[in-house]
């Protein structure tokens, strides 16, 4: 079986599963999805999803979230991973946007120039809010790119790229989403039953 027929089959069985794979990530626009991608980096969504609504209620665009101190934003974010860092990366990123007018970058290049914006938060905006075709590589879908045998699993950039190679475009938006609640709910970094799994007893590698 070829890669591209793995990611094929691969491909039935999620969209099987999940048909319509929601954003895992609450939020009302680009920016505050932003924000909250920004905050999810080791941290979970749903500790996120705890966080962000006493954060957006203080300010939820980036006019008045440049307006906030970086005290008042680790106050409302305090219980994410790496606060300290976050809040100073969200006041600043909000002040950029705001020299520029306002408006949230569409492009991967203008997304990563925010400070707190790598590769994968950029992707995940793309893909999540302007539905520009995207493969933002997690560490669930790295690991699980990398057990499939679709990935030498070097690095995420590397994953990304092999995966791209053999998800059609058109299926990206949702397949990143699919295998990431695919791993979460069957094929878990610990504990794993292979024979089990309604993938990796197949194409485990």
């Amino acid at each position: 079986m070829t890669n591209e027929e793995k990611a094929q089959k691969i491909g039935q069985i999620l969209d099987d599963l999940y048909p319509e794979p929601p954003i895992p990530l609450d939020h009302t626009d680009g920016f505050t999805l932003t924000i909250a991608v920004l905050l999810s980096a080791q941290c979970t969504d749903k500790r996120v999803n705890m966080v962000t609504p006493g954060l957006f209620e203080l300010a939820d665009n980036p006019f008045d979230m440049a307006e906030l101190s970086e005290e008042e934003i680790l106050g409302a974010i305090k219980s994410c991973g790496l606060a300290p860092t976050k809040a100073k990366r969200i006041k600043k990123l909000s002040e950029m946007l705001v020299e520029e007018g306002g408006a949230l970058p569409s492009t991967l290049t203008g997304l990563q120039k925010l400070p707190g914006v790598g590769r994968k938060t950029a992707q995940v905006v793309l893909a999540q809010w302007f539905d520009v075709p995207s493969f933002p590589v997690d560490t669930h879908i790295h690991r699980l790119a990398e057990r499939w045998g679709l990935s030498s699993g070097k690095n995420v950039r590397q994953t990304e790229k092999d995966l791209r190679k053999v998800f059609p475009k058109e299926t990206w938006n949702r397949r990143h989403l699919q295998i990431i609640y695919f791993g979460r709910e069957y094929c878990p970094a610990r504990g794993h039953e292979p024979e089990e799994c309604p993938i990796c007893k197949w194409a485990a590698e």
